[in-house]
């Protein structure tokens, strides 16, 4: 008989950092969001994301520090919040433009 090692990747404790970093990710992205973008395309409201968003991130970081497996719903239901803003709502609210403190816009437009 050979001997055949296969090693097979398992979704173990390693992986929760980066779940986290993903789950971070849309966090921060959705606060730099403009609240117009949301509603304009049709996703729910901004505040609802930073909710959504917010507790996965929260969830997403006690994951990582506690190391929980994925026996565990909260941390894979984070991380479905997450990948659900990145893929669907992420796109559409794209196209508008970032806020930005300090641009030059005045009452009535840019100056």
């Amino acid at each position: 008989m050979i001997p055949c090692s296969v090693h097979i990747p398992q979704l173990g404790t390693s992986s929760w950092p980066w779940a986290f970093v993903v789950e971070a990710w849309a966090f921060i992205d959705c606060i730099t969001r403009p609240s117009q973008a949301f509603v304009a395309s049709g996703k729910r409201t901004k505040q609802l994301w930073l909710i959504i968003t917010g507790v996965a991130a929260v969830v997403g970081l006690g994951g990582a520090l506690l190391g929980m497996g994925p026996v565990s719903i909260l941390p894979v239901a984070a991380f479905v919040a997450a990948a659900v803003y990145l893929t669907d709502v992420r796109p559409k609210v794209r196209s508008f433009p970032k806020n930005r403190s300090g641009t030059s816009q005045g009452p009535y437009g840019p100056w």
